[in-house]
């Protein structure tokens, strides 16, 4: 058989070391599959129930493996629902390639079914977007957009009309003009880790060197750089704070970290960030500026290596642009030993909110404390299991309750904060580490969402292990509207609560439903140590607030409003955070 553009795709993602691709097959990209179908002993198609799954897959796979991922769909509607998971990639900064169909080169512009034109759609989204229409542009498109990929930390997109994509790949059906000829490229990337400026160098450590009160702000970009991260803090005497996406770079339970920062993180971040005089960010670009000193307070020095990103939420004295270990590695020698009460304020700080954690963490309570359901998840897990979670009440209860030990990781849509992740998240992970332990730690609302995909883990033998935490509603939302000054409104479902270890025994998985405070940790054990996909779904209590680090007093203003405007649970609510307080004392 002659080759086709299908096949010369397939092949060429061979040669740029793809694996594995996740996608669902339609009408518009028959030809791609014939491709995929030739090249099935090198590349391996997994097959899943929705193309927004596929797109979180390869957005899951490239975090976990710092490779390309690769997603694909057929035209018009397929191609529309990757979009969210490629929006996560893009605001993650992580290198996705998106491949889909399109319509027939002789029926475009004429209104044909399904006729929507990718190329435009993608336009935001992808740092390369382009509809092939010649075989002659094969396969240095594929080269280009891959390299553009891996390169820019980006979304890439290919989209193939139908009759393009059984076209034999010598087929040259113009004349040309142009004075070139489409060119030979190769399938080869060198990412090279951008070194630091001497003279930014210089002038960085000048900042640190001047410091009293120093501290660190870290995120997903020096999630490589643990142990220059924490030689850097040692010699500065500077606490490390770490963003949500970031919270593997250092273990949780190392005396030179105050953990999380924001809504979600700890009050003693949150109380030295209002009293630091030098704050130095290691790749991350912090959104949440509320949570960062007031311009003035800190001098800022910045490790990133995007000089776009370097300055962009406080004023920077001292940005250097390059990769956070090498410029860690560089700054070391020239830092002098720093002065450690600050430090060692912090560290006594948060010896009591660590107790005030461990004190949430109770098994008694009835309903069941989602902080104990996280808890019990921490305890059982492997030190090199890695947590998958959504977006909402669950990262919270992720970000303060599973410690990052050993070789754990933890993954999260960090700049998107998208519902339904975790769970395509875990099934790409487990088949990029299939010997980890993999668990996604996920709300009812987000799971409902992408639930199907708990049958394509079965279908694969995948062993991941996924905790619902369900609390029937949604529960992010309902405490925002509270924290607005509004009683809650439409985000509870009604009752009965969704019974999903049924759907997992359905599917061929093991599932149990949980309701009782004593059949927590027994029901977790039991599924990591099956040998298959596994799920525990656990009642736990709705009126469990996600409370901030440090209350401010316009937040305790508005939820007072809320009550006084009606909001319904009252009761259950403040018992409920009574209870938090009762147990905290205790302890």
């Amino acid at each position: 058989m002659k080759q086709i553009v299908g096949e010369s795709l397939a092949r060429r993602l061979v040669a740029w070391g793809v694996d594995t691709v996740f996608g669902l097959p339609g009408d518009g990209i028959n030809g791609l599959m014939e491709g995929f179908r030739r090249c099935q002993d090198q590349i391996r198609f997994v097959l899943v129930h929705h193309e927004e799954a596929a797109a979180f897959m390869a957005t899951g796979y490239a975090k976990a493996t710092g490779k390309l991922g690769v997603c694909v769909a057929t035209s018009g509607p397929g191609g529309i629902h990757l979009l969210n998971g490629l929006y996560d990639a893009k605001l993650d900064q992580m290198p996705v390639l998106a491949i889909t169909g399109m319509q027939e080169t002789s029926v475009l512009g004429t209104h044909y079914q399904q006729e929507v034109h990718l190329d435009r759609l993608y336009q935001d989204v992808a740092g390369y977007n382009l509809m092939v229409t010649n075989p002659q542009q094969m396969p240095a498109v594929v080269d280009l957009a891959i390299r553009n990929a891996l390169s820019k930390r980006t979304v890439a997109h290919l989209t193939f009309p139908n009759d393009l994509q059984v076209a034999p790949i010598d087929e040259d059906p113009y004349r040309h003009i142009a004075p070139a000829h489409s060119p030979a490229t190769a399938a080869v990337h060198r990412p090279g880790r951008l070194p630091p400026d001497p003279e930014d160098l210089r002038l960085a450590a000048e900042v640190l060197n001047a410091a009293s009160k120093p501290a660190m702000l870290v995120g997903a970009g020096a999630l490589h750089a643990r142990e220059e991260v924490l030689a850097v803090a040692d010699k500065l005497g500077a606490p490390i704070v770490k963003s949500l996406p970031g919270k593997a770079v250092v273990p949780d339970d190392h005396p030179l970290t105050t953990g999380g920062l924001g809504l979600l993180g700890t009050r003693p971040s949150e109380e030295l960030m209002e009293e630091c005089d030098t704050l130095l960010m290691v790749g991350t670009s912090f959104p949440y500026t509320k949570h960062l000193p007031p311009p003035g307070q800190a001098r800022v020095v910045q490790i990133d290596t995007d000089a776009t990103r370097a300055g962009l939420r406080l004023p920077t004295e001292a940005p250097v642009v390059a990769d956070a270990k090498l410029g860690l590695q560089a700054l070391l020698p020239m830092l002098r030993g720093g002065q450690r009460q600050f430090l060692e304020k912090y560290q006594s700080k948060m010896g009591t909110w660590r107790s005030d954690m461990a004190a949430l963490e109770d098994a008694t309570r009835d309903p069941i404390a989602p902080q104990y359901l996280m808890a019990c998840v921490d305890e059982a897990a492997a030190d090199d299991a890695i947590l998958t979670t959504d977006s909402g009440t669950i990262a919270t209860w992720a970000a303060r309750h599973w410690t990052i030990r050993g070789d754990r990781q933890f993954y999260l849509s960090g700049n998107l904060a998208t519902m339904a992740p975790g769970l395509p998240y875990a099934i790409a992970m487990q088949h990029a580490f299939p010997g980890r332990q993999v668990i996604a730690f996920v709300g009812d609302g987000g799971f409902a969402m992408l639930m199907a995909e708990f049958l394509t883990a079965v279908r694969h033998r995948l062993p991941i292990k996924v905790v619902v935490n369900n609390n029937n509603s949604y529960g992010q939302i309902l405490w925002e509207q509270i924290i607005l000054g509004y009683p809650e409104y439409r985000v509870r479902h009604a009752e009965p609560e969704g019974d999903f270890a049924a759907w997992a025994r359905a599917c061929g998985g093991h599932g149990v439903k949980v309701t009782r405070p004593g059949d927590v940790a027994a029901a977790v054990r039991d599924a990591l140590a099956h040998p298959g996909p596994a799920l525990v779904d656990c009642d736990v209590n709705p009126d469990e607030p996600p409370m901030p680090g440090k209350i401010t007093y316009d937040q305790a203003k508005h939820f007072t409003e809320a009550f006084l405007r009606g909001q319904p649970h009252k009761a259950a609510t403040v018992a409920s955070v009574a209870r938090d307080k009762i147990s905290q004392l205790i302890d």
